[in-house]
C-alpha cells in the first residue's frame, strides 16, 4: 500500500553542524517547497530535521499545539522527546506530511502507528490522516494473515510504552492465535486421510508457525501461547512450540562448571527459563517430553533460576519418573563444596513420585476398591522400575568421595520395601560405596549394611557377600544364616516339602506387613472411613503380590539348584554350585574367628556328637534285618 505524491524525495534530514546550523544530508534530493526556505528545525534524539511549519501543523496536532503555545511567530526550533521509534519513525511521518511517496509494510506499520499517535495525526486535522491509513493497513492485510501478524508483532520491540497503550500488541497477539487456530483446523481437514486397512482416521498436520514463534520476544511469546490456549490450538502444537523456543533462545548458554566464577549468564536467559516454566504451569501444558523437562531442569540450574521454578519442573518429572533413564538423573552439581552430582534434586524428584503413590493410596479409589491405571494411579510395575532406576543411580554416585553417608542412606531409605523384589542392585551400590570410602567407622558400616535385606539376595550375591571383606561380621553372619535356610529348604524338597520360605510366607499372609515394616492389624469395620479401609486393603494386596513374585523367583532358583544337585548325586559328584556354596560357607565360618572357652566347648561338643553319630551308624550297619517268608 503506497502513498502516492511527488515521486522524488525531499531533503529534510540533516544533523547539526559545529556552527549549529542545519544542512541537507542528501545532495541529490530537492526541496518540495522550492520557493520557500525551511523555517523550522525539529530535533529528535540528537538528529535535526530542517522542515516547514505548514505541512507539519496541518497534519500533526502536537506540533500545532507546540507552535501555538510558544507565542512566537518567529519560532524556528522544536525539540521532541520520548519519540516512539526515534528519528527513523519521525522521518516517515514527515514524509507523509509532505506527501512523499513511500510504502507501508509489516516492518514499519508499527512505527508509523506509534509515531502517528504521538504526533496526534488524527482526522480532526485532515481526512485520511496517518492513523487512519495505518489502521486500514492493519485491518485489511495484517489481522487476516498469520505470517504478517507475526512479522508486525516482532517489529513492535522497542516501541514501549506507546505500542501497549494503543492496544497494538494485543490486536496482533489475538490475530496470531485466531489465525493459528483456523489454519490448524483447515490444514487438519485438508490432510484428513482414511486408512483403508483399519478404517481409522489419521491426521497429518505440520504447523509451520512453530519455528516462526521463536523470533518473538519472550513476553510477547508468553502472551501468544496463552491466547492460543484460549483459542483452542492443540496442546501438542503448543508443546512443540515451547520446546523449539527453548532450544532457540537458550542455544548460546554454555555449560557451567563448578570451578567457574563470576557472572555466567545474563538476566535475559534466566527470564526465558523462568517464563517458559511458568507458562507450562499456568497454562497447564503437559504435551512435552520427559527429556525436555530434564533439559529445562538442568538449564534452570545453569542460569540459577528461582527455587520455585525448579520445584515446579521437579513435580512434573515426578509424575513420570518411571519413564526416566539413568543419564537423566545424573545432574551435575553446581556447588564446588558438594558432591559431583546434584543429589538433593534427585531426592526431591523421588519424594514427588512417592507422594503421587500416597495420594493414590489415600484417595482416588473407585467404589469397588479397584485400582485405576490413570496418571495418578501408578502400577506396582512403575514402582519396581523406579526401584531399579534408583539402584542404578546409587551405584553411579557411590564412587564419589565427597558424597556424604547421610545423603546416600536417605536416598536408600526413601524407597519403600516393596519397590525391590531383589536387593542385588542395592548390595552392589553399597559395596561400591564401602570400597570408595574406606575411612568409614565400623558403626557407620553396620548402619549402612542394615539397609540390605539378606532374604532378597540372589545365590550369586549371597556367595559374593559371604566372601566380602568390606562387610561387617554381622552382615556376613546374616547372609550365611539365610543361605543355610535356603539350602535346607532345597534338600527338604523345595516347593513340595514346604521349607522355611513357605513358613515365613504363610506367616506374612496371616499377619500383613504395613509399609513401615511393622505388622498391621486386620481391617475392622469400626475403623475410620471406607477410604482408609480400601487403602489398607490395597496396600496389603500389593504386599501379597510382592510376596508371590518373590516366591516365584525363589522357586525358580530352588528348582534349578535341586535339579543340579540331584544330577550331581546321580553322577557321584556334588556339582559346581554345591562346591561353591560349601566353599563360601567354610570361608565365612573361618572369618568368624570364634576363639575362647565358649568356642572350645562348642568344638568339643561337636566332636563328641560326631563320634557318637559315627559309632551309632556303624552299629546299625552291623545289624542285619531278619526276613520271613510266608
Amino acid at each position: 500500500m503506497g502513498l502516492a505524491s511527488d515521486s522524488a524525495g525531499f531533503p529534510f534530514s540533516a544533523k547539526l553542524s559545529a556552527a549549529n546550523s542545519p544542512r541537507f544530508c542528501n545532495p541529490m534530493s530537492r526541496r518540495i517547497f522550492s520557493d520557500v526556505a525551511g523555517d523550522i528545525t525539529v530535533s529528535v534524539d540528537g538528529q535535526s530535521f530542517l522542515l516547514h511549519k505548514f505541512p507539519l501543523v496541518s497534519r500533526c496536532g502536537r506540533i500545532r499545539r507546540m507552535v501555538a503555545d510558544a507565542k512566537d511567530p518567529d519560532l524556528s526550533k522544536l525539540e521532541l522527546v520520548n519519540v516512539p521509534g526515534g528519528a527513523t519513525a519521525f522521518e516517515l511521518a514527515a514524509k507523509f506530511c509532505y506527501g512523499s511517496n513511500f510504502e507501508i509494510t509489516t516492518a514499519n506499520v508499527a512505527h508509523l502507528r506509534c509515531i502517528a499517535e504521538y504526533l496526534e495525526m488524527t482526522d480532526d486535522y485532515q481526512d485520511e490522516n496517518l492513523i487512519v491509513r495505518t489502521e486500514m493497513y492493519l485491518n485489511d492485510l495484517v489481522v487476516k494473515n498469520l505470517e504478517k501478524s507475526l512479522q508486525v508483532l516482532c517489529a513492535c520491540e522497542g516501541l514501549d510504552p506507546m505500542v501497549e497503550e494503543i492496544g497494538f500488541v494485543d490486536r496482533c497477539v489475538d490475530a496470531i492465535a485466531m489465525n493459528a487456530s483456523k489454519e490448524q483446523l483447515v490444514s487438519g481437514l485438508a490432510h484428513l486421510e482414511c486408512d483403508a486397512g483399519s478404517g481409522k482416521l489419521r491426521m497429518h498436520c505440520q504447523d509451520w508457525w512453530v519455528e516462526d514463534l521463536s523470533a518473538l520476544r519472550i513476553d510477547y511469546y508468553q502472551r501468544v501461547i496463552a491466547a492460543m490456549r484460549r483459542s483452542g490450538v492443540r496442546p501438542e502444537s503448543i508443546g512443540t512450540s515451547i520446546v523449539h523456543y527453548a532450544q532457540t533462545a537458550l542455544k548460546g548458554i554454555e555449560r557451567r562448571h563448578v570451578w567457574d566464577s563470576g557472572p555466567l549468564v545474563g538476566d535475559n536467559q534466566r527470564v526465558v527459563v523462568e517464563t517458559l516454566i511458568n507458562l507450562m504451569a499456568t497454562e497447564k501444558i503437559t504435551a512435552v517430553t520427559l527429556s525436555f523437562l530434564f533439559g529445562m531442569l538442568r538449564m534452570a540450574i545453569e542460569v540459577d533460576a528461582g527455587l520455585d521454578y525448579r520445584i515446579e519442573v521437579e513435580k512434573r518429572i515426578g509424575l513420570h519418573l518411571e519413564m526416566a533413564s539413568l543419564d537423566d538423573l545424573l545432574i551435575p552439581s553446581m556447588q564446588a563444596s558438594e558432591s559431583m552430582f546434584d543429589v538433593d534434586t534427585v531426592h526431591r524428584i523421588l519424594v514427588n513420585f512417592l507422594q503421587r503413590i500416597e495420594e493414590d493410596d489415600s484417595g482416588d479409589l473407585s467404589p469397588c476398591g479397584y485400582e485405576s491405571d490413570g496418571l495418578k494411579s501408578p502400577s506396582h510395575g512403575s514402582v519396581l522400575k523406579v526401584g531399579r532406576l534408583m539402584d542404578g543411580y546409587l551405584a553411579e554416585i557411590a564412587p564419589d568421595p565427597y558424597l556424604k553417608l547421610q545423603k546416600f542412606m536417605t536416598l536408600i531409605e526413601l524407597l519403600p520395601d516393596y519397590a525391590r523384589i531383589v536387593d542385588d542392585g542395592l548390595y552392589r551400590a553399597i559395596d561400591i560405596y564401602l570400597k570408595a570410602h574406606p575411612s568409614l567407622m565400623e558403626s557407620e558400616c553396620k548402619k549402612l549394611c542394615k539397609l540390605i535385606d539378606c532374604q532378597k539376595l540372589s545365590q550369586d550375591a549371597s556367595s559374593h557377600a559371604a566372601q566380602n571383606d568390606r562387610l561387617p561380621m554381622q552382615m556376613v553372619v546374616r547372609v550365611l544364616y539365610f543361605e543355610q535356610l535356603r539350602l535346607k529348604s532345597s534338600f527338604s524338597g523345595g516347593h513340595s516339602g514346604g521349607g522355611g520360605e513357605y513358613c515365613s510366607f504363610s506367616q506374612r499372609i496371616t499377619m500383613p506387613i504395613s509399609g513401615s515394616g511393622v505388622p498391621s492389624s486386620c481391617v475392622s469395620p469400626r475403623a475410620a472411613g471406607a477410604a482408609d479401609s480400601y487403602a489398607s486393603l490395597r496396600r496389603e494386596n500389593r504386599e501379597l503380590k510382592l510376596e508371590v513374585s518373590r516366591m516365584r523367583v525363589r522357586l525358580t532358583e530352588l528348582e534349578r539348584e535341586q535339579g543340579m544337585m540331584k544330577q550331581g548325586m546321580r553322577d557321584g559328584r556334588p556339582g559346581e554350585h554345591g562346591r561353591a556354596f560349601f566353599a563360601s560357607i567354610s570361608r565365612g565360618i573361618g572369618r568368624m574367628a570364634m576363639f575362647g572357652p565358649a568356642g572350645e566347648r562348642r568344638k568339643k561338643s561337636s566332636r563328641a556328637t560326631a563320634s557318637s553319630q559315627c559309632s551309632e551308624g556303624k552299629s546299625r550297619r552291623r545289624k542285619k534285618p531278619s526276613v520271613t517268608y510266608a
